[in-house]
Formats: structure tokens, sequence, C-alpha cells
């Protein structure tokens, strides 16, 4: 059965079970199968590799390093703790680099080593993912990592060179951020369990902490099929307000700004800033705390191009109702693990697609990154934090409700 039908069966059963949720659950186990935004009868446009997942692109491995320790109030350096690592490797055997490009919509974030990818048009390494005051650990971590398994053939003889991507998004709202919970151990555990297959989704990794659009948020992924070519996305999200939350083009944020019901807790119910307490819904005028996207293609693209495709992402995140606030991190990058070989001095013949041929895959980033964000709401679960702080999960009912009144449900027929 295809992945739409199965998404049109789920939805059919909207009016007659319930999907359950925790009401306050801390965490989320990472191999918890936690449902995707298809199996709520969600639409998307396009056509999805196998699993949906950045993965579909051969080679590409994801790993995942969760960390959640602790309850009640906040002391700094114990806890609570509730935040990760996430690892992308570009290729299975082997660590040649690939050619990549990286681009900004808003800039109040960090992707370390993006000079030289803009430089030499090569990501070395994989990219890593965690929480903002995380990035030097991760950092020295991966160095560490690469050199101890000669992920790459030094310059010279003695000498180790490397200059790691690592990426972030603050999850202060939740987490410790000051008590540097990463460590060492944990990078090389992400790295470590690196693989193919089906992605842990939600809070898990790098997104563990994560609020997006004032729900729980954090790690998603999505696939599209452009031809004889796969476009993956990976995203962490932390970004965006409530009001301005659209799920298949319904603006389901602006009808849930009452929700949770009276009584429930939300720390900040605002836009996901990351800012405690930081006021309500509707008067809120930030719109931001970052997110961080991988585009992954096994289409022959040069630099210029990955850039370009780096450069589409945003308006997947539009499609959401995302815009790039002034207090947002957005930051992607986009790699094709095609050309192999162009890394050797000797030199190598090239392939490229041509520009034309460039806009379905554009698309297909676009397309891929909605539906990446869409699944990690969807998949993360209530989550309670330090001092008591909760950040709800999407709730499912009432998407599908919201969604069914507008006629953007896929339900049998």
């Amino acid at each position: 059965m295809g992945s739409r039908a199965r998404s049109a069966r789920s939805a059919g059963l909207l009016f007659g079970l319930c999907l359950l949720l925790p009401s306050a659950a801390r965490g989320q186990d990472p191999g918890a199968g936690a449902p995707r935004a298809r199996d709520l009868g969600i639409p998307f446009q396009g056509v999805p590799g196998p699993l949906n997942a950045i993965t579909d692109v051969e080679g590409v491995r994801v790993g995942h390093s969760t960390i959640i320790e602790g309850d009640g109030p906040l002391v700094v350096g114990q806890g609570p703790v509730r935040t990760g690592v996430t690892a992308v490797f570009p290729r299975t055997g082997t660590s040649e680099p690939v050619f990549a490009g990286w681009y900004s919509l808003n800039g109040n974030g960090e992707m370390t080593g993006t000079t030289w990818v803009e430089e030499s048009g090569f990501l070395e390494g994989p990219v890593m993912i965690t929480n903002t005051h995380s990035v030097g650990t991760v950092h020295q971590a991966t160095i560490e990592w690469s050199r101890n398994a000669a992920a790459l053939n030094p310059d010279a003889p003695g000498v180790w060179w490397s200059l790691p991507v690592v990426a972030e998004t603050w999850d202060g709202r939740l987490n410790d951020i000051n008590g540097f919970h990463v460590r060492k151990r944990h990078v090389f555990a992400a790295i470590e369990s690196a693989a193919g297959g089906p992605v842990s989704e939600g809070s898990v990794g790098g997104g563990t902490g994560m609020v997006c659009n004032s729900f729980k948020g954090g790690i998603g992924t999505s696939s599209r099929v452009v031809g004889s070519y796969t476009v993956g996305v990976l995203v962490q999200c932390n970004y965006g307000r409530r009001p301005e939350l659209l799920i298949a083009g319904v603006p389901v944020g602006r009808e849930l700004l009452g929700w949770p019901p009276a009584g429930g807790r939300e720390n900040g119910a605002g836009d996901g800033s990351g800012e405690p307490g930081a006021g309500t819904l509707e008067n809120q005028p930030r719109g931001g705390s970052s997110i961080i996207v991988v585009v992954a293609t096994d289409a022959p693209l040069l630099p210029h191009q990955l850039k370009r495709l780096a450069r589409r992402v945003p308006v997947g995140i539009g499609r959401m109702g995302g815009y790039g606030a002034d207090s947002s991190g957005d930051i992607f990058i986009a790699f094709s693990t095609a050309n192999e070989g162009a890394w050797t001095q000797e030199g190598a013949g090239l392939s490229m697609v041509s520009n034309p041929r460039m806009s379905p895959l554009m698309l297909a980033t676009a397309l891929a990154t909605e539906e990446a964000i869409t699944n990690a709401m969807v998949a993360a679960r209530t989550m309670t934090g330090r001092d008591g702080n909760v950040v709800h999960g999407l709730p499912h009912e009432e998407i599908q409700r919201i969604l069914a009144v507008h006629d953007r449900l896929e339900i049998p027929r």
C-alpha cells in the first residue's frame, strides 16, 4: 500500500479513534515510532522516496544522541537537561568530500565552516547540529573523532587540519543550555550511530529541546523523487510564531491561539523565540529562534548550483508561514553525492545538470522542506523541561478537524 493510501486510511478513522499522546511527557524515545504528517492525512505535493527521508539519497546516514535528564527548578550545571546532537553524513563507506553550497535567510545563528564551503565548494565530513552553546564542544569533538578515524587524509604527515560544519538552534526554554551538558561522548555517539534507513524525528538529537511555532519542534525529514534523482531534506526546527503557522495552506495557527485548553501551562506561550515569559501569542513582536536545514541530492550539481538549491529552502519555510524574523538564525546547506572523485588532487571529469533542468529540483527542495518541518512537529510530543516549563506537542486531532473543515484532509473516497 502506498504512503498516501496509508495516510488516507489513517485519516478516515479520524472521528472514531483517538491518537494517543502523553499530555506532559518529559521526553520521547527516539525509536518510539512516532506518527508522521501523512499518517494524519495532511496532504503534500510531490512524490516522496521510499522512506520519505533524507536517507532516500543513497549513502546518506543520520545519527542522534539524545540527552534527557532531571526535572524541576533550573540549577545551572546540573539541569534539567533536554538537548543532544545530530550528525548527517553525505556518504557511506568513504569520507571523501562532496560538492556543497550554503545560504542564510537570516543570520542570527551559527553554522561553522561555511566560509570554507563557500571558498572551496566542498563539504568535508558530516554536518553536525546541536544547541547554541554547545557548538564549541561539538566542533572540537568532531575534529577529534575525524582524526582518530583518519576520516580525511592530512595535508602532510603528522599534520591534521579540519573545519567541521556545526550548526545550532537555541533550546533554553526547556534545557539548562548554560550548563554545557553536551560532552565529547555524546558527539561520538551521534557520529557512530549514523545509519541509513528510517530517521527518528521529533524530540531527538539536536532537536530534543526545540520549539517550533509555539509547539514542540525538533528533527524532521522528507524527500522527493524528481525523475531519476532524489532530493532529501532534514530540518532542526525551532522558529516561528503560532499566529503565522500554516499547514497544507490552512492558517491552523490562528485557529489554535487558545490552545491548550484553560488550565494548561505553557511558559512564554508566544512565538517560539526561546524567551521565557515573552508574552501573549497575539502581541508577540518577534518570530524566531532558528531553523537549520540540510539538503542532500544525488543529482550532479556543482557548488554554485547547490547554493541555488539552498536558496529555495525559504520557499518551503514560507509555505508554513515562516519569514526569517530578526531573531531567527535560518541557515541552510546543500550537498550532492554525485561526482565521486572530484576531490582528488589529480582532477576528475565532472557532470552537471543544466540550469533549466534545475527547476524541478528547486521545487522538490521547497516541498520536502515544508513536509520535513511538519513531520518534526507531528512527531514531537509534549515536553516538560527546566522550571516545569511545558511546551505542548501539536494537537493531532485538532489539526485534523481544522483541515477537514477547510477540505484539506486526505480521506478515503
